[in-house]
């Protein structure tokens, strides 16, 4: 197969501009005779008739070549070029061949080369999407993640960065974040997905639900436990829409989307409040909540409460409660009623004082 056939093999495959092709196959193949012929001056030329790249090497012109790997006599030379004289340096067609190993060697540098400016070209596309949420089909599954096909390129979702309860079929469609996009694959892919963020799930009400688009309900605050539970504080600008209604929708319409993207996880919709105590009381539901006592600087807030709602503030693992404090900003400590103890939650477990 003649270099040109090469070539327009690869615009065909890749997508590549001829001339940015001819450069890296030029480049390759000038690689592939400097590493068998590392004493001598070589360069590539392209036949811009033929599309095809030759290869010159400068040599000194002299009377007689003693020397004709850098030598030419200037009686050869003034067949390529009338006015050489003596003393000077002149490109001429190099007549030395490579092999395999060569060969191969050129076939890498033009493989890096591509990959290279192909990489530079996904990185400018998706840069400034980076961020947004994007749909895409389960490639194949890894055992460090999921390949994800976004449009026509490969994505990658590390393990760390989807929930637990995560699913993913080959075939299927899922949403994720557009965490990173990398200048240089790693791996397969240059661009990292995300299902783990409470950056995604604010994204997802925000495609879900027109009025929070719109500006009309704002997210004041997430708070999330992948897999297991997500917080959601919403507020309304305008006095006729309920907040936590409009996220939910008439027989939960707008929320199951959300819901089934997110596997199933729980998501607690909860109305913003000026007052701390009942922004505290939402928050820890659904245990219910008697009374609060908070410190002098309001950094923490004793939770008096029935015994059987202990359980309920809690939560799995301690999740509701730690959930809760990241929510309203303040470490909150339960209290049984009955009893009088106190019930601080600490890694998951709550130790009675």
């Amino acid at each position: 197969m003649k270099l040109v056939d090469v070539i327009e093999e690869l615009v065909g495959e890749r997508g590549l501009s001829r001339e940015t092709l001819r450069s890296i196959v030029s480049a390759g193949l000038l690689a592939a005779y400097e590493k068998k012929y590392p004493g001598l001056m070589l360069r590539a030329e392209v036949d811009k008739n033929s599309g095809d790249v030759a290869i010159e090497v400068e040599k000194d012109v002299v009377g007689t070549a003693d020397e004709e790997d850098v030598e030419i006599s200037l009686k050869k030379a003034r067949s390529i070029d009338k006015k050489a004289e003596v003393g000077q340096r002149l490109w001429v067609p190099f007549e030395g061949s490579i092999g395999r190993i060569e060969v191969l060697h050129a076939r890498q540098v033009i493989a890096q080369q591509i990959r290279k400016i192909e990489a530079k070209v996904v990185y400018d596309e998706y840069k400034q999407r980076e961020g947004e949420v994007v749909h895409g089909v389960v490639h194949k599954s890894e055992r460090s993640g999921i390949v994800i096909k976004v449009d026509e390129q490969l994505a990658f979702l590390p393990k760390s960065l989807s929930s637990p309860l995560d699913k993913f079929v080959v075939g299927f469609t899922i949403r994720a974040l557009l965490k990173e996009v990398l200048e240089e694959p790693r791996g397969d892919s240059q661009l990292i997905l995300d299902r783990v963020s409470t950056e995604f799930v604010r994204q997802l009400f925000e495609l879900e639900i027109p009025e929070i688009f719109e500006g009309l309900v704002e997210i004041k605050k997430i708070v999330r436990a992948p897999g297991y539970k997500t917080k959601v504080l919403v507020s309304s600008n305008e006095k006729n829409i309920d907040p936590v209604g409009t996220c939910v929708g008439v027989g939960g319409s707008r929320i199951k989307p959300i819901l089934k993207e997110l596997s199933g996880e729980k998501i607690d919709i909860l109305p913003w409040s000026d007052s701390e105590e009942l922004l505290i009381k939402n928050a820890l539901k659904p245990a219910v909540v008697d009374r609060i006592e908070f410190n002098k600087d309001n950094t923490s807030a004793l939770i008096y409460l029935e015994p059987d709602q202990r359980s309920l503030a809690i939560g799995r693992m301690g999740q509701n409660i730690s959930l809760a404090s990241e929510l309203v900003g303040m470490e909150l400590q339960l209290v049984d009623n009955q009893q009088g103890t106190r019930t601080i939650e600490i890694d998951g477990n709550d130790i009675t004082m």
